[in-house]
This record gives C-alpha cells, structure tokens and sequence, in this order.
C-alpha cells in the first residue's frame, strides 16, 4: 500500500504563489505517473498536471505557463509550483500516483489540501 501525503494549500491572494507537495511512502522511481488533480463542490475531479518518470509533463490548458509539475527522487517528493493565481484556481487538490508493476495496476491519491484564491 502507497501513502501519499499533501501539504502546502493554503488561503493566497490574487497573483500569488503557492507550492503544493506530496509526499509518498515509496520511493517516487517506482511511480509510473504522478499527477495533481483538483476538485470544486459539484464538479468532477480534473487533471491539473502529471509527471511520468521518463519526465515527460502534461498541463491541462488553464494552468500551462503558471504551473509547474517537478519532482525530488531523494525526498520521494512532487511537488506543484503555482504562480500567478487567481480564483478559478480555488479547489482542493489531490496528488495522485499511479504504478504498473506485471499483471497489475495500482492508483493512490492523497487526502487533499484546499488552495483558496481570494483578496
């Protein structure tokens, strides 16, 4: 069993920064794709960025040129850099980790930090 561990959501103003992080119990080299997702009351959970551990990156549109999706193999560590906020970015948001290993596949998600964009 993988756990996964947010931190770093927070109340940011307009045009503000932010720094999520998920921390894993498994050394991240073993993590196939690790994504942030995000989630507001009503809608579905979507894509905001994943990682593969080739390095290959995907952005969903809103957030290309503001997020970055990054990644510290010695702290088993991801982390989402968040630049220029504004309120559509308020949500909370999952980290995900998804591995394939033979004859399975595995999806794990975090429980969630909240990220609310407001002056």
């Amino acid at each position: 069993q993988v756990q996964l561990v947010e931190s770093g959501g927070a109340l940011v103003q307009p045009g503000g920064s932010l720094r999520l992080s998920c921390a894993a119990s498994v050394s991240i080299v073993s993590i196939n794709i690790m994504g942030w997702y995000r989630q507001t009351p009503g809608k579905e959970r979507e894509l905001v960025a994943r990682l593969a551990n080739g390095g290959s990156t995907h952005y969903v549109d809103s957030v290309k040129g503001r997020f970055t999706i990054s990644g510290d193999n010695a702290k088993n560590t991801w982390y989402l850099q968040m630049n220029s906020l504004n309120p559509a970015d308020t949500a909370i948001y999952y980290c995900s980790a998804y591995i394939v290993t033979p004859g399975r596949v595995s999806d794990y998600w975090g429980q969630g930090t909240q990220v609310t964009v407001s002056s």
